[in-house]
């Protein structure tokens, strides 16, 4: 039990743990013979999990591998169909006791934005990835973080989601976006300007080295990405795997001094099993394979035990697949036509590896979003997977001079970040829990304690887990100091089931509260699309590994604030009292 535990937590850290054309030009990506390709359109009808749900179908009776891509259909693997919409969980956990809300309405809204988090574009061909440690454990969670037939997709979901917030832009509009980590899935140059590029609208190339099936593969095959709405700001997050090989191990620091070479090389990598034990890195037993672009399905090749090969298998090389250190993953971000420029990083700080900011999203609105880098450091000296929260000496003392500072400014404090705090159980029993190690400058209860001082603050969001869990942190003085408590989102993947983002409306409410309303939103993929494809997988994939039990009700630490999600997904309105002083500036802003 203990080990299948551990492998889903792996699950998500591989993913959670597992763009082609810059406006430099990239000219290893490019495809001859493509001129003008066109985009995918999304399907014209956008419905938020409020009107309506995918809900997956019942799992066939029949197993198959998750690699048997072919036999989805034949046995019904991948099958959803649309239920009713998902109501809102009216919260008032953090709300003095006996509040009922009765009779409060919402008067006035303060900001609404999204999040996309954990989209993990994924260079298919890459030669470094851990396609093949799928099949030694095919039946737990981890495989889909590995291996699935989502891989094919990544860039034409992210293509989709943009399209459905443009589309609910125009419904009611969006002040700002917030992406929160894992743009990529293991650093790689590419990875990261393909994620650009789609937010940006450029020309998307998805594949890599020989390009194979470019010409005549729907997944290969250079499209137009739509672009995010011009006149919505979005902002940037870094995420484990935005610095670590598939989110887990620092590629200048582990026990493979060959790691940085194996990404842009031809040779096919071959590692011993890192599910079971990180410090396998250094063995070579396994070749780990790469997806074949030529084929409808694919195809995994260049996989199986080393013995297994006369001589190691090889792909084209691509210098196109580097790996990015901090400050050029940072520095990519000002090569962008959206905006802002930088997407929220500092040009010095970016020079430096410093990835934390704070934004005012409106001049006359007093909420700040305070935008932290809580991963690990890439020279830790540790040999475990790098997927826990961590603050160094500088991060904590910017976060607590962040608050401090906004709560003398009288402003409203949302924290963005890509790992979540309080909902796994601490290292080393998890991978995603807060660090224990010395060198985090704080303790996890030393984090809350701090956060718990600042009434100002209304949220922490992550991603991370690739869930859609709310958490309520109560004030440790709930009948005297009510607003001491604060609300902890999560955002889901848009790689994994239920490949969703999320809306966040903030109002201020008759009786001087807030509410904060979280939407769960489903792209709205069109039939015969490549994201209507990554839906199918994506279900298929929850099927046969059965993680629905992580989607709908994993909470580790039987915290009772934290609600099962139905389908995958959950709606919440989450009430918050303020500070008297805040409650007396509110009311001069909005009398």
């Amino acid at each position: 039990m203990k080990r299948f535990y551990e492998g889903k937590k792996f699950c998500l850290i591989f993913l959670a743990g597992l763009l082609i054309f810059s406006l430099s030009g990239c000219s290893t990506c490019a495809v001859k013979n493509q001129s003008q390709p066109a985009g995918y359109p999304i399907a014209a009808d956008v419905q938020t999990t409020a009107q309506r749900t995918v809900v997956p179908g019942k799992t066939p009776a029949a197993e198959i591998n998750l690699w048997e891509i072919s036999k989805y259909d034949r046995y019904g693997y991948g099958n959803w169909t649309y239920g009713p919409g998902l109501p809102y969980d009216k919260r008032f956990d953090i709300m003095p006791a006996g509040y009922s809300g009765s009779g409060v309405v919402k008067k006035t809204k303060l900001t609404t934005f999204f999040t996309i988090s954990d989209i993990h574009i994924t260079d298919k061909e890459s030669p470094n990835q851990l396609i093949y440690l799928q099949r030694l454990h095919p039946t737990m969670p981890v495989g889909a973080s590995l291996y699935s037939g989502i891989m094919l997709y990544t860039t034409h979901v992210l293509d989709a989601a943009v399209q459905t917030v443009n589309a609910l832009h125009k419904q009611h509009p969006f002040d700002f976006g917030l992406s929160l980590g894992d743009t990529c899935n293991s650093t790689q140059y590419n990875e990261t300007r393909w994620y650009i590029d789609v937010l940006d609208g450029k020309v998307i190339a998805p594949s890599s080295g020989a390009h194979l099936g470019a010409d005549t593969i729907a997944y290969q095959k250079p499209y137009q990405a739509a672009g995010l709405d011009k006149s919505i700001p979005w902002y940037q997050t870094l995420g484990n795997h935005d610095h670590f090989w598939m989110g887990s191990i620092p590629v200048d620091h582990s026990l493979r001094k060959d790691l940085r070479p194996s990404y842009t090389g031809g040779e096919v990598f071959a590692t011993g099993d890192v599910l079971r034990d990180p410090g396998r890195i250094n063995h070579r037993d396994y070749y780990t394979g790469v997806l074949d672009g030529s084929t409808p399905y694919g195809d995994i090749k260049f996989a199986g035990p080393v013995q297994n090969f006369a001589s190691p298998p090889k792909v084209a090389a691509d210098p196109d697949r580097r790996s990015l250190l901090i400050t050029e993953w940072m520095q990519e971000f000002f090569k962008t036509s959206s905006h802002p420029a930088g997407h929220g990083f500092n040009r010095t700080d970016a020079k430096n590896g410093f990835a934390c900011y704070s934004f005012m999203p409106k001049s006359k609105i007093p909420i700040k979003v305070i935008v932290l880098d809580n991963t690990q450091k890439e020279d830790d000296g540790s040999v475990d997977i790098h997927g826990h929260g961590f603050l160094d000496r500088t991060r904590w003392a910017w976060l607590r001079k962040e608050l401090a500072d906004g709560d003398a400014a009288g402003q409203l404090m949302i924290i963005a970040a890509h790992i979540p705090i309080g909902v796994e159980v601490t290292a080393p029993d998890s991978e995603m829990g807060w660090w224990t190690d010395p060198q985090n400058a704080v303790t996890l209860p030393n984090l809350i304690a701090e956060l718990h001082s600042h009434p100002n603050l209304l949220m922490w969001v992550a991603g991370h887990r690739h869930l859609n869990t709310v958490k309520a942190f109560l004030s440790p003085d709930p009948a005297g100091a009510p607003e001491k408590g604060f609300w902890h989102v999560e955002s889901p993947s848009l790689r994994d089931f239920p490949q969703q983002f999320r809306t966040f409306e903030i109002y201020l409410n008759s009786d001087a509260t807030l509410s904060i309303v979280a939407t769960d939103v489903d792209p709205a993929v069109a039939d015969g699309t490549p994201a209507a494809t990554s839906r199918k997988y994506a279900v298929a994939a929850a099927q046969i590994v059965k993680t629905r039990e992580v989607t709908t009700k994993w909470n580790p630490t039987n915290d009772p604030t934290i609600k099962p999600m139905p389908t995958g997904s959950y709606n919440a309105e989450l009430v918050k009292e303020l500070s008297p002083a805040m409650k007396a500036k509110i009311k001069t802003l909005f009398p």
